[in-house]
């Protein structure tokens, strides 16, 4: 096994690798230097973690005391009122905040005033970080073609006429429904134009104009492409004519595609979708986000034989019907997820242990972010001069003011104004959401979203409630009374504490990136519910998403849901167990099955090659979009399956084996594949094993400490 070589800095040891990367690749041009940087996080760690260790052991304390009420109570019908008062008495429920309103200064108009998608990418991942920042704008006639939303994809080859006809025919109905005419249809249309009265549509010998005249932007000339920008509940669509393209020639108005403003934001992600666990994998990530952030990165690839450079895309000039300028920018948004505050870190040590890993990221993605903010010319992300950071994983309130805490602290040591990093809080554990106006207030003065995770909720909905029975299966668990009031809380709680035209309030990922025609029919329920933006995997899925804000005017119906009476904690508090109604024995291996395969599936790639997020195809051979959120959920349902007596060890052994066996033949045609079998005794398949039989007493039910563990171990043997 190598061993990390380490650099000292004002006590610090610190991996040579990372710290060679901050003072020669991230500070030059901050106006911060080396011996700054490091004082100020050598003074950062003596005060925080200490306090980070003391709040885990919080954490743990009380699912300690948890567990033991459940066990002490046995078989007993549940009792939602015995159950709240216990978790008041132990102080994991605290009192609600008198009523106030979030203060989080400046906040770019992606994040406070318009709603749209949202993308979640592996900021490991230079190509996919690039399509994600790129995604601001997306080809409806792209994706409407190559998804699945017409019926089958077509095969590869040459235009399909039928389903270009079929294309532009879906596409002429969202303008109609979105920017109708005076007269007529944009599908009846010979031509457009644009004066200083507004945009035109041809129509045989007449023409149309817009019923709404202030929903045309201006003209956006780009080669031989006229673009005519229109906007609807804030977002924009540019009509591209060039008679000269090939599906232009084919269109009487030489409508050659439909644009749509998609991913207002993209989170650019260290945690869940990536595989970092050592100084290596750590520096990696960074120098994707710096990259990002000075404006620079750009990723080359071979495609159909030629060679292909990514980059970040420039802004869009439009001219208004007067004749004046207005820039539209060409780009996401750029949020960074930083980890939470469970994992330790060997690329920094102080006294000779492990440093918390939360907080080399607070340190290094906001002084990475100091390029943007410095910057005269160039591509820039915040117009405002914020930096946005999403937070996840945080248990209460007491953990959320800590990060508040963290981040004034950051920004002190960086030389920045207070309350410039803003702060996303993820919703994804039940202490959070049984506590979130409290953990709201905690962070009013920097908070930027909050946003639903409905599938770690999942997970430590399981884990919070190990003790009480057994769970009654992953769709029953997500169709049980927890999850609605969990979603609808959300809304209302933030609505109430102001987040409208202040904050986003987002909604969970939509995991299968290939069902897009089921995303369309369903999604929508999202912006409907409130929410100014939801997740999506892809940029296609991005520029379909978008459709919803167009068809759902967030801002009015939030205005409808303020003032709604928010559900109380009864339904919130009540596990989805079995109860009195077992589970047929059939539905047991099923579930058995499937859990076991989604956890081999995805663990196999992120321990032996890294990759942290992925399309992996379930039990059925249906791809689904997994990252560790997912995992935590199968993994933790079969801990309490097992904890319950509901299968034992040797049965999840079996499934074990057998399902490595399916998840290793539909990996064959990976070159860079290592099988599980026969052997079943590599870091992946243990993995594995550890998620499941050691599921009750991982803290908080999280797959970081066994997944980085045998990666660690799985690089060690690579290296020989």
């Amino acid at each position: 096994m190598s061993v990390t070589p380490y650099t000292q800095r004002h006590g610090l040891d610190v991996a040579t690798e990372l710290a060679d990367f901050v003072e020669n690749r991230v500070l030059p041009g901050t106006g911060v230097d080396a011996d700054r940087f490091w004082s100020g996080y050598a003074d950062l760690l003596a005060e925080f973690a200490p306090e980070n260790r003391a709040l885990l052991d919080r954490r743990a304390e009380l699912q300690g005391r948890i567990d033991a009420w459940h066990k002490a109570r046995g078989n007993q019908p549940w009792d939602v009122a015995a159950y709240r008062a216990f978790l008041t008495e132990i102080g994991y429920l605290v009192p609600e905040p008198a009523p106030f309103a979030i203060e989080n200064g400046r906040i770019d108009p992606e994040i406070a005033q318009v709603a749209g998608p949202q993308l979640v990418v592996p900021v490991s991942n230079a190509r996919f970080a690039l399509n994600a920042a790129n995604a601001r704008w997306g080809s409806l006639y792209d994706a409407l073609y190559g998804s699945d939303v017409l019926g089958p994809p077509p095969a590869p080859g040459p235009l399909d006429p039928a389903r270009r006809d079929a294309v532009v025919a879906r596409a002429a109905r969202f303008l109609d429904e979105t920017f109708p005419l005076t007269t007529g249809s944009h599908a009846e249309v010979s031509g457009y134009r644009a004066d200083a009265d507004g945009l035109k549509a041809i129509l045989g010998g007449d023409e149309a104009a817009l019923r709404d005249p202030t929903a045309f932007v201006g003209t956006h000339v780009a080669g031989k492409d006229t673009g005519f920008v229109l906007r609807h509940n804030g977002l924009h669509v540019e009509l591209v004519v060039n008679p000269d393209h090939p599906i232009g020639a084919a269109s009487p108005s030489g409508l050659r595609d439909v644009v749509v403003e998609a991913a207002l934001s993209a989170i650019q992600d260290c945690e869940d979708s990536v595989a970092a666990v050592d100084a290596e994998d750590k520096v990696g990530v960074y120098a994707n986000w710096l990259g990002l952030m000075k404006g620079d990165l750009t990723d080359s690839f071979e495609k159909n034989g030629k060679t292909m450079t990514r980059r970040l895309a420039a802004d869009r000039m439009v001219t208004r019907p007067d004749g004046s300028a207005v820039t539209l920018p060409g780009r996401a948004l750029l949020l960074v997820r930083n980890v939470g505050l469970l994992m330790t870190t060997d690329a920094v040590r102080l006294n000779g242990q492990d440093t918390p890993e939360g907080l080399m990221d607070a340190m290094v993605t906001v002084a990475c972010a100091i390029h943007d903010l410095r910057k005269t010319d160039g591509p820039r992300n915040s117009r405002v001069g914020a930096i946005y950071v999403v937070k996840p994983k945080m248990h209460g309130p007491d953990e959320a003011a800590f990060a508040d805490r963290t981040f004034t602290r950051v920004e002190e040591i960086l030389g920045l104004p207070a309350n410039t990093v803003k702060l996303g809080l993820m919703d994804e554990e039940r202490r959070t959401s049984a506590n979130l106006a409290a953990c709201i207030q905690a962070l009013r003065n920097r908070l930027f979203f909050i946003n639903t995770g409905f599938l770690d909720r999942t997970g430590d909905e399981i884990h919070t409630s190990m003790q009480a029975g057994a769970f009654a299966g992953r769709d029953a668990t997500r169709k049980s009374g927890w999850l609605k009031a969990y979603e609808d809380r959300n809304v209302l709680i933030g609505l109430n504490a102001g987040l409208r035209g202040r904050a986003q309030i987002g909604k969970g990922m939509w995991a299968k990136p290939d069902a897009l025609a089921e995303m369309l029919e369903t999604k929508i329920a999202h912006p409907q519910a409130g929410a100014s933006t939801a997740w999506v995997p892809s940029p296609t899925a991005a520029t379909l998403h978008a459709l919803h804000y167009h068809a759902v005017d967030v801002a009015a119906r939030q205005d409808e849901l303020a003032g709604q009476p928010v559900p109380g904690l009864d339904a919130l508090l009540t596990p989805a167990l079995v109860g009195d109604t077992p589970i047929p024995q059939d539905d047991i291996l099923r579930e058995l099955d499937n859990s076991a395969q989604g956890i081999l599936g995805y663990v196999v790639r992120w321990v032996d090659q890294g990759v942290g997020c992925s399309k992996v195809p379930d039990i059925d051979d249906v791809p689904l979009m997994e990252d560790r959120a997912t995992c935590r959920i199968s993994a933790q349902l079969l801990a309490n399956w097992l904890e319950q007596g509901l299968v034992g060890r040797d049965q999840v052994e079996d499934a074990l084996r057998r399902m490595a066996l399916k998840v290793d033949a539909q990996n064959a045609g990976d070159p860079g594949y290592t099988p599980m079998a026969p052997g079943f005794d590599g870091p992946a398949f243990q993995a594995a094993r550890d998620l499941v039989l050691t599921g009750t007493t991982q803290p908080s039910g999280y797959t970081e400490p066994a997944l980085h563990a045998r990666r660690r171990q799985a690089k060690a043997l690579r290296r020989g």
